[in-house]
């Protein structure tokens, strides 16, 4: 385990200002994800590509231009990629995002799907590292079934990124949608375990007992989204249908460490902009239960390097809330 001197790079990018590439299954944190990075004054966004996951991908394209919209940037260009997994299935987590994937909020002037790039996000991803190669952090916050696309079409595809940071997984084998599965990872198992497997760029994990463990209180979340701007009123109307459950008793039962709030999204963001958020990681190679009848989808941790992998990722294990807070906090100015 390591303390923060392990990201200090991220403090001298190969850029004047960080090339992101966001690849999203546009939900509630997905959604301030894209607002906090938007937020960002240190932070270029090239695209965002979209994919099947927490809602149908009609709804995913959607999700994002409204998410654009509200912040005053349509001029992100946003592609329709992958509407199901390597195994053309689909899993989707209406109970808790809504059907549309925002929180069933109205929105009759939320753009239409005739603003999607008509470039596929695949072809999109490899056009533009080997525009910036070197340079781009892929920041992805849903199923990895477009990244795994793209290494297959492409095998020099991660040589190209800088980095990837990855939303999903587990390393205490605790699941949220089954026993043992977290729902990026179990959304799609095989194309996480092509992407944790083939990629061998930089790879930093935020997990989901990271995002239990660095949850904010309910006292912050009630006075963050009532600040009055535009985006917080879109924060609080979106996140309303989700609520119910994130302070329901079943749910902060399944929750690591007791009741809060959790972006899970927005704490591979806040690394991905800054770094110095995350104070601890875990250094081991890494890749994913396929077979197992209680554990298809979860994360192994190989903590003693039986799978002999030459390439480690970085699994954060610990968060600096004061920084954190700050980029929550300007989401919504």
């Amino acid at each position: 385990m390591r303390g923060s001197p392990v990201w200090d790079y991220c403090n001298s990018a190969p850029s004047q200002k960080k090339l992101l590439l966001i690849d999203v299954d546009c939900g509630t944190d997905d959604a301030q994800a894209i607002m906090m990075a938007i937020a960002a004054p240190n932070v270029k966004i090239l695209g965002i590509t979209c994919v099947g996951g927490n809602t149908p991908l009609d709804n995913v394209c959607k999700n994002v231009l409204r998410v654009l919209q509200v912040c005053d940037r349509s001029d992100i260009p946003v592609y329709r990629g992958a509407s199901k997994s390597i195994l053309g299935e689909s899993m989707h987590a209406s109970d808790f995002h809504g059907k549309d994937g925002l929180g069933d909020v109205p929105d009759p002037d939320a753009p239409g799907l005739e603003h999607i790039q008509k470039e596929h996000a695949v072809d999109a991803m490899k056009r533009l590292v080997s525009k910036y190669p070197g340079q781009i952090s892929l920041v992805a916050t849903g199923p990895l079934t477009n990244l795994a696309i793209a290494v297959k079409m492409d095998p020099k595809f991660p040589e190209k990124l800088y980095s990837l940071y990855i939303m999903g997984g587990n390393m205490e084998s605790r699941g949220n949608t089954t026993a043992c599965g977290e729902f990026n990872f179990l959304a799609d198992p095989e194309g996480a375990y092509i992407v944790l497997n083939e990629f061998l760029c930089k790879t930093y994990i935020a997990t989901w007992e990271h995002s239990c463990r660095s949850k904010l209180s309910w006292e912050w979340y009630d006075q963050w989204v009532n600040t009055g701007t535009k985006k917080a009123d879109f924060i609080k109307k979106i996140y309303a249908h989700s609520l119910q459950y994130s302070r329901s008793e079943k749910e902060v039962k399944a929750i690591v460490d007791g009741p809060g709030f959790i972006s899970c999204d927005s704490y591979a963001m806040a690394a991905a902009i800054d770094g110095s958020t995350v104070t601890k990681v875990i250094e081991c190679a890494v890749t994913v239960e396929l077979c197992g009848k209680f554990t298809r989808g979860m994360m192994v941790l190989d903590l003693i390097d039986e799978l002999k992998k030459k390439n480690k990722a970085f699994v954060m294990n610990g968060c600096d809330m004061k920084k954190f807070t700050k980029l929550m906090e300007a989401c919504v100015k």
